[in-house]
């Protein structure tokens, strides 16, 4: 076949093809004791960036920013790292029984994918159940529009060991909540949960209405490891998808953990460094002609529009020249 033929195929599959964004990734991150000390190992921040670059939304959790200076370090590292992108972050009051020991749940995002249209922190004063968490969700709301899903809301939830199935339980009432205020279905509960091995007894499941809910889809398996020592192999942290519609919107088997262990050559001691959990994530399918078409912050309507109307004559007239070329070839 000729070149030129090869060449018109080549483009009009990619015309025809284009992908417009990658696929929107959600995580959640337990950073093991985020706070000054970990800030000012450099080595550390460098892993943990590469490692929140790669999502559109991240939950950290763990963060014990006590001084307020940690986590706007990080933000400037990831604005550093990743030009191609700008990010904030959104956090929750410093949670926690103890004055001695609290924390923060933060979710860091892009803004150029994402933005955040409403956040609430659960009060937890339900009747007969006051005081149900150790550290209450703190719930946000998000605006995606070049997901098929377009808007979704994310509650994070780090449990305290000793009461795992409680507030794993607990957890339920907080989503019915939330799916009753804002009028959505469109909920992800992540974090946490230290959902195995001698916290949650399988015996207690049954009494967990997070798990019986055969509305929701518990995406990360029971059996995948997300702790980073190897003496340990405990599916602590967890992805919840609330309804069918909502997990449609997902690319199917996305859901995992990120070994970024053996992705960045790390030896066991300096991942340990970084934190003792591996960050869960899953990918939420992208609007694949609103992602390219979009104004977004890359461009203004006008040109999205030329660009359109740019393409729709050049394939026609590649489309013609390549029918032309068949014909006599």
């Amino acid at each position: 076949m000729k070149p030129s033929i090869l060449l018109l195929i080549s483009f009009l599959l990619g015309v025809c093809g284009v992908q417009g964004a990658s696929d929107f990734r959600v995580c959640a991150f337990n950073l093991h004791h985020f706070g000054d000390s970990k800030a000012k190992k450099n080595d550390v921040m460098q892993t943990l960036v590469r490692i929140i670059s790669r999502c559109d939304v991240c939950l950290l959790q763990e963060v014990r920013d006590n001084k307020g200076k940690a986590l706007p370090q990080l933000i400037d590292r990831l604005d550093r790292y990743d030009t191609a992108h700008q990010y904030k972050a959104v956090a929750s009051e410093r949670l926690g029984r103890s004055d001695t020991y609290q924390e923060q749940y933060v979710f860091v995002y892009r803004t150029d994918t994402v933005t955040v249209t409403g956040q609430y922190q659960y009060p937890d004063n339900r009747p007969g159940d006051v005081d149900a968490f150790s550290r209450e969700p703190f719930v946000v709301r998000f605006r995606a529009p070049k997901t098929a899903i377009r808007e979704f809301v994310l509650i994070p939830q780090h449990t305290t060991p000793t009461n795992t199935t409680k507030e794993l339980d607990a957890l339920y009432d907080v989503l019915q909540h939330v799916k009753n205020m804002w009028k959505t279905e469109n909920v992800m509960l992540l974090g946490d949960f230290n959902a195995d091995c001698g916290y949650l007894a399988k015996k207690n499941r049954k009494n967990v209405r997070l798990i019986t809910d055969q509305n929701l889809y518990w995406l990360i398996s029971d059996n995948t490891d997300t702790t980073v020592r190897s003496s340990t192999s405990c599916t602590y942290d967890r992805i919840v998808c609330n309804g069918e519609k909502f997990f449609s919107a997902i690319v199917p088997s996305s859901a995992k953990p990120f070994n970024f262990q053996v992705e960045y050559k790390l030896t066991e001691e300096q991942a340990l460094e970084v934190s003792d959990h591996y960050p869960v994530e899953v990918l939420l399918r992208t609007d694949k002609s609103r992602a390219f078409f979009s104004d977004g912050n890359s461009g203004s309507k006008e040109t999205a529009n030329r660009i359109k109307s740019h393409l729709y004559f050049f394939t026609l007239f590649a489309g013609g020249h390549l029918l032309f070329q068949i014909l006599t070839w």
